[in-house]
């Protein structure tokens, strides 16, 4: 299963995507989670992993990509040579621990280097030719807002999470998100964040749709402490293993 996580800056994307990571792994699933955000740098270490080489470097690096993409970024050749296994990924562009896979299709390094167009190149078509085995689960956890649905980067993914935490901007954004999944034909699923007794019942309510509500995350002092210092997320919630049971009937 491939599962593309998505919401606006702050809502909880790293932190949902690393519990998602590590309870999978608990269950026994081979993980590969994706850092297809280029300017967060956090979500390698919520994995207590060290950020791997860009992908991209492996097809030839940044500057290729962009002269193949000239005409177009549908436009440009097949960058792989054939479909290819989680275990085809090159070991420097890859770090693993525990039976989680962590890649990463690039980060912006330098100033004025140009936008993040070829990483989403590289990871649309690398989406597009990794196939799964039966025990494989695949995390993707994107860049914030929308880009990623106008690109197409996530066209491969099985099903969305909208994270979703308790703020107008972020309710908003779920509306289009719902409809561009719609217009694409994803199933979308959502995960409430940072969710207290008095906020619930509005977020609930704006969504509306309950029955894709998969997910209400309680405000955690222990996850906001996590994400202040830096530190390896090992939390064992309820909430997070509800979550894959749900996902796993849909």
């Amino acid at each position: 299963m491939k599962i593309m996580i998505c919401g606006k800056g702050g809502s909880g994307k790293s932190t949902v995507t690393a519990l998602l990571a590590k309870e999978y792994a608990r269950q026994g699933k081979r993980v590969l989670v994706i850092d297809c955000d280029e300017s967060n740098y956090g979500l390698h270490q919520q994995l207590g992993l060290e950020l791997p080489r860009d992908l991209t470097d492996y097809v030839g690096g940044k500057q290729r990509i962009m002269m193949l993409s000239a005409n177009g970024p549908m436009n440009v050749p097949p960058l792989f040579a054939g479909p290819m296994t989680i275990d085809d990924i090159p070991s420097e562009y890859i770090t693993a621990k525990d039976n989680i896979y962590l890649l990463s299709p690039g980060k912006i390094e330098d100033a004025n280097e140009g936008c993040a167009c070829a990483f989403n190149i590289v990871m649309a078509q690398f989406l597009m030719f990794l196939q799964l085995q039966e025990n494989d689960v695949v995390l993707m956890d994107m860049e914030a807002g929308i880009e990623h649905l106008g690109r197409g980067t996530g066209n491969s993914a099985d099903a969305v999470l909208m994270v979703v935490d308790p703020s107008y901007e972020s309710l908003k954004l779920s509306e289009k998100i719902a409809e561009l999944c719609t217009k694409v034909g994803h199933p979308l699923y959502y995960v409430l964040n940072k969710v207290t007794p008095k906020n619930e019942a509005a977020m609930v309510a704006k969504i509306g749709a309950t029955e894709k509500i998969l997910c209400r995350l309680p405000l955690s002092e222990e996850l906001a402490d996590a994400g202040l210092s830096g530190d390896t997320l090992d939390g064992n919630f309820e909430e997070v293993r509800k979550l894959i049971a749900a996902l796993g009937q849909q």
